[in-house]
């Protein structure tokens, strides 16, 4: 099969290409954190961005950041201003970073234009402004006026045409990717295009019609493919299974069973749970039991993989020298509903330990390695939820697309 994974997508102009002395560099962050009582719940996103933060106060340039925050619908809403974000991203960089009134508008250029040397300033909610996601030239022309040169570091929006992700690049002669850019590019680029083997992927989550591009897209790369969390259970109505009470796309059957086959026809591995914990309800406490996959009662549901598919993937994992993970094994919110989530974090730090790369992709599987403290046991964890999933599939990312190709 041709690679779908698009060379535009791979090599392109780094920041360290372009010179940054004495500018002011727009940089699109994403700084689309939780927020809770006023303040950040969760910084990882913005220390993801430190190194381009902090190489362009090195070079002498101006960090001029520029990020959303939430849905507020091209309104402006207080509770969705990014002053929270300053004041932490202020104590993580250790320099003073200014938040301008607004993102564009004369105000907002003086005060950019005012900044001193060494300081950091932060534009506010793009998305008050209904025109950045509506990629409208205009918005984008006047947030060019906010720089000199463009570096996007924003993977996690890159899979969509806004104007601070898209369109502005059309104002610049100078533009690049950014750190954590080149980085997610790298990481996943190459795991996709040059994989060493035997080469594993784990998919997970509630739906196969989310994983449906992703699925065909992995199967004639990987040598194994497992399939976990509720979307198994479409998987096992296609084999004729009885599922209980437990999740199914009824429409996606037909589909399931397609990518069977089509695994066969690939010699690609594909491995379901044997066996699942179920419950007669989904909350903290209640009662459940392990069944074998074709003996699921009829009055019970599935809420995460069993003991023995735990050792059987976990023992497919070990043995990699690459692989992706995308998406829960079961209802991991619910810590009795957590082992087998917990089981494939725990084979993908031991896989790292022994020399494999480790990719991590997609907000809930990315929220669970980081909550049971393995984060940084991984080759890399994606901060691109939706944007690591289209980049997998093989479909092209706007905001990868805009930037210069390396020469």
């Amino acid at each position: 099969m041709v690679s779908r994974i698009r060379e535009v997508d791979l090599a392109k102009v780094a920041i360290t290409d372009v010179e940054l002395e004495d500018e002011r560099v727009l940089v699109r962050v994403d700084f689309n954190v939780p927020l809770d009582s006023g303040g950040v719940v969760d910084d990882t996103r913005l220390r993801a961005a430190l190194p381009t933060i902090q190489y362009i106060v090195e070079q002498d340039g101006l960090p001029v950041l520029m990020s959303h925050l939430g849905r507020p619908g091209g309104e402006r809403d207080p509770r969705l201003s990014l002053k929270p974000v300053a004041e932490r991203l202020e104590a993580l960089v250790g320099r003073e970073v200014i938040l301008t009134k607004d993102c564009v508008g004369s105000e907002v250029e003086a005060a950019v234009k005012g900044a001193r040397k060494g300081a950091v300033v932060l534009l506010e909610n793009l998305r008050f402004h209904a025109e950045e996601e509506g990629n409208d030239p205009e918005f984008a022309r006047q947030l060019a006026l906010m720089g000199t040169v463009y570096v996007n570091d924003a993977f996690g929006t890159a899979h969509r045409a806004h104007a601070s992700t898209e369109g502005v690049v059309h104002y610049f002669a100078n533009c690049a990717a950014g750190f954590l850019m080149q980085k997610e590019l790298s990481y996943l680029g190459d795991a996709l295009a040059d994989p060493r083997p035997p080469f594993v992927a784990v998919m997970g989550g509630a739906k196969v019609s989310g994983k449906i591009d992703l699925i065909q897209n992995l199967l004639p790369r990987v040598d194994t493919l497992l399939i976990g969390g509720g979307m198994a259970f479409t998987f096992f109505k296609a084999m004729g299974l009885e599922i209980g009470r437990s999740l199914l796309e009824e429409d996606r059957v037909e589909v399931a069973g397609y990518l069977l086959k089509r695994a066969r026809h690939e010699e690609t591995e594909l491995l379901l749970p044997v066996d699942c914990v179920a419950t007669t309800e989904i909350k903290e406490g209640a009662a459940s039991r392990v069944v074998p996959r074709d003996k699921l009662p009829a009055d019970l549901e599935g809420v995460d993989i069993g003991p023995e598919t735990r050792a059987i993937f976990s023992d497919k994992i070990k043995e990699c020298r690459t692989a992706v993970w995308n998406g829960p094994m079961g209802v991991f919110e619910i810590e009795t509903f957590a082992r087998g989530t917990k089981a494939v974090a725990a084979a993908f730090a031991d896989a790292t330990l022994r020399g494999a790369t480790t990719i991590v992709g997609g907000g809930e599987t990315a929220a669970a390695v980081a909550e049971y403290g393995f984060a940084g046991k991984m080759s890399h964890v994606s901060t691109g939820g939706g944007a690591s999933l289209q980049f997998m599939e093989g479909m092209e990312l706007p905001g990868v697309a805009a930037l210069p190709d390396e020469e």
